[in-house]
């Protein structure tokens, strides 16, 4: 583990500053940026923990706040009533702001003068799971986890043909990781997935996690299910380590 510093910044998109939390390795740098996707709660504890534990590997790593545009400053724990209001702010969210929104972030990265200026990465959860699948189609996107991102093969955000039909345009590679008893993304939802990547060749790997639940990866909530959210670490870590410094 490297050492961090961390602060709260904001990235210009236009006329948005849209607020973010960083992090980044103590030191002159050369480190691959990787964008971190909220879930639906917003940029809350859980998701700064990821992006510190991110930068702690030898990552510059920025969790943008995407709700920004319809919610600033939005952020809650995992009670029922938040989730009902994230899914509220959810449903107004649009497929082309947050791509927008995300290239912004990477932009900003791009002039931090400890960051490299090509091959960046992205990992997203739950509603952010779902956007990190979008974000795969970025240019500049070269590793992507996705997790428990659900509608990807329904439904994309602001509306038009479901995300997956986007599948063509991912050029990196993808890693995607679901809970079998998850029941907001049925198992015939990830065998599509798993049957796009493959028929458009894209480098990709796909994990199940028998037992384990939607969030299985957040230990705020109580489908926290510690040996899949360990397991799939490991692999995240492989698939950043593979695509981000070993190129």
């Amino acid at each position: 583990m490297v050492e961090i510093q961390t602060s709260h910044v904001n990235i210009p998109n236009t006329e948005l500053q849209i607020p973010a939390y960083l992090a980044m390795p103590v030191g002159e740098g050369g480190y691959p940026g990787i964008i971190v996707i909220q879930e639906i709660f917003g940029v809350n504890e859980h998701i700064r923990d990821v992006t510190e534990r991110i930068a702690k590997e030898g990552y510059a790593a920025i969790a943008p706040a995407i709700f920004h545009r319809v919610a600033p400053n939005f952020e809650v724990g995992y009670s029922p009533q938040d989730l009902e209001l994230g899914r509220k702010y959810k449903q107004q969210t649009k497929a082309t702001e947050l791509l927008s929104d995300i290239q912004a972030a990477i932009d900003y990265l791009k002039d931090q003068p400890q960051v490299r200026k090509d091959g960046f990465g992205c990992i997203g959860f739950c509603f952010g799971g779902h956007v990190a699948y979008l974000a795969a189609t970025l240019q500049d996107i070269q590793a992507t986890a996705s997790f428990y991102g659900a509608g990807i093969t329904s439904q994309t955000l602001g509306g038009g043909s479901p995300t997956v039909t986007r599948t063509p345009e991912i050029s990196g590679t993808i890693y995607a990781f679901f809970g079998m008893e998850d029941a907001s993304i049925p198992q015939t939802d990830v065998d599509q997935i798993e049957a796009e990547l493959k028929k458009y060749q894209v480098s990709h790997k796909i994990f199940r996690y028998a037992q384990a639940d939607h969030g299985f990866f957040c230990d705020r909530r109580a489908s926290y299910h510690p040996e899949a959210a360990a397991d799939a670490w490991e692999h995240v870590k492989q698939l950043f380590q593979q695509h981000l410094k070993e190129v």
